[in-house]
């Protein structure tokens, strides 16, 4: 008897959502490259569940019912081009391939190309949720070939996040088709790059908490978990810092958190967002603000050799602290909006440069369960696009623009003392920025252009002229 779906490789995310494909009444047959891993798993976590394992992969590819599903979860790279290669001449045509990993958008696109013309369908899908989302409901974003979506949209709307969806109660599945080549991977990379910007404006609202104002591990626990109560800020990344603050080191009895490195690690993703941002000529500066964060914050040693030498401001906040613990809030909140307002806009580019034609109302929707972003504001973002598709740019919808109008002096105020007091707040910063020049109608690269034309006959446009006419002028050099 042949097994419905079938999955290749074990590591976390591979055996959890293999466990959550068979709980959702699918059988599985499963395949991992080394021969141990696939016994642990068998004989742990797999047992009592329809799910078989396999040990070569013609055997593998053998145990599952045509037209085969089978979903990688191998590392990116070269080990899901080696894994297609060893797979495509045991596979017949309209056979399924789902990289499930954080592979490049690029490389989804090739791989797409080059199965669809062996008669094989990909899918290049992003995954987020983590382990627990893997197990019980991550949310899914696939690409590739719309009518291999089709085929297995009833496994994926079942194992996905489920969640309300106003106005209409019932449950919706957080996944939906994302677009050709290689969307999926696309907007899964730009989730994560949204992802590393609310990670560092966390962190940078726990800094200026813990240093200017000296809230213990307990106080830090109290603010953020009332932040969670709110409409604006409740979301995954918030729960789990209430939680960070509560663990106790049972060697030493302090705050774990205090007694963990300052120094960041990164897998990619956030990085191949700045590209992909500087290549479209998209603007997310928040996003590139946190990249440069966790870079910097690898200098560790560099750091504390540095800071015996370079003196600067430091000290408390002297004013009241619940009135400053607020408006922290509201330049998080503000920072947040500006932050998600650039992932948009990247998505919205991209849409129509590789013509994947996103629908950013649904992919707002997909991302309220299961995925690390998720969050109780994405609802507001979903409405926006959904009452405006052609929407710019997310701060010009008329919540978040009245939200920022009316919280932006507590967004100033806060800056300008983490300023005072030598806090760094680069995310925060790199937020306000970005309102402040999306808000202006002119900005000073008329001097710029200037500039370029003086040393590099550059041209440039006029304002009393049409826009497309470009002129150059023989500058004189001062004497």
């Amino acid at each position: 008897m042949t097994q419905q779906f079938g999955v290749i490789g074990l590591a976390v995310m591979g055996e959890n959502l293999a466990l959550n494909v068979a709980d959702k009444g699918f059988s599985v047959a499963v395949y991992n490259r080394t021969k141990e891993k696939t016994d642990t798993f068998m004989a742990t976590k797999a047992q009592g569940k329809n799910i078989i394992a396999t040990y070569t992969l013609k055997d593998f590819v053998a145990s599952l019912e045509p037209p085969r599903k089978i979903l990688l979860m191998v590392q990116a790279g070269a080990p899901v081009d080696k894994v297609i290669a060893d797979l495509k001449p045991l596979l017949a045509k309209d056979d399924i391939i789902i990289d499930g990993g954080n592979s490049l958008y690029e490389d989804t696109e090739r791989r797409t190309s080059d199965l669809e013309n062996t008669g094989l369908t990909y899918i290049g899908m992003g995954v987020s949720g983590g382990e627990e989302g893997a197990r019980y409901g991550p949310s899914l974003m696939p690409g590739g070939t719309e009518a291999a979506y089709k085929y297995l949209e009833p496994i994926l709307r079942k194992i996905a996040a489920q969640v309300d969806a106003e106005p209409d109660p019932n449950k919706k599945p957080c996944v939906t088709y994302i677009g050709p080549g290689g969307a999926g991977h696309y907007v899964k990379m730009v989730h994560n790059g949204i992802e590393y910007g609310d990670m560092q404006l966390i962190a940078e609202a726990y800094d200026l908490l813990k240093n200017t104002l000296g809230l213990d591990h307990k106080q830090l626990h109290e603010v953020f978990a009332e932040w969670n109560t709110t409409d604006e800020l409740n979301s995954f990344l918030i729960e789990i810092t209430a939680d960070i603050f509560t663990q106790i080191d049972p060697e030493t009895q302090k705050p774990l958190v205090d007694l963990i490195l300052d120094a960041a690690g990164q897998k990619g993703t956030g990085r191949w967002t700045v590209q992909s941002a500087l290549e479209l000529g998209v603007s997310i500066p928040t996003m590139i603000a946190a990249v440069n964060s966790r870079i910097i914050s690898s200098y560790k040693d560099e750091r504390v050799k540095a800071s015996e030498i370079l003196t600067g401001p430091s000290g408390r906040y002297e004013g009241d602290t619940k009135t400053f613990i607020n408006q922290i809030r509201d330049a998080l909140y503000c920072s947040k909006i500006c932050s998600y307002a650039q992932g948009m806009a990247l998505l919205n580019t991209a849409s129509q440069t590789y013509k994947y034609n996103l629908d950013l109302s649904a992919i707002s929707r997909i991302w309220r369960g299961g995925c690390i972003i998720r969050a109780g504001f994405l609802n507001k973002i979903a409405n926006a696009f959904n009452d405006s598709p052609k929407l710019p740019n997310l701060l010009l919808a008329p919540e978040f623009k009245q939200t920022i109008l009316d919280r932006q002096d507590a967004w100033r105020e806060v800056i300008a003392v983490s300023a005072k007091l030598g806090v760094p707040v680069p995310a925060f910063s790199a937020s306000l920025d970005y309102f402040d020049s999306y808000r202006q109608a002119r900005l000073p690269q008329n001097l710029t252009q200037a500039q370029r034309d003086y040393f590099g006959a550059h041209t440039y446009e006029r304002t009393d002229k049409p826009r497309g006419e470009f002129f150059h002028t023989e500058w004189t050099a001062s004497q």
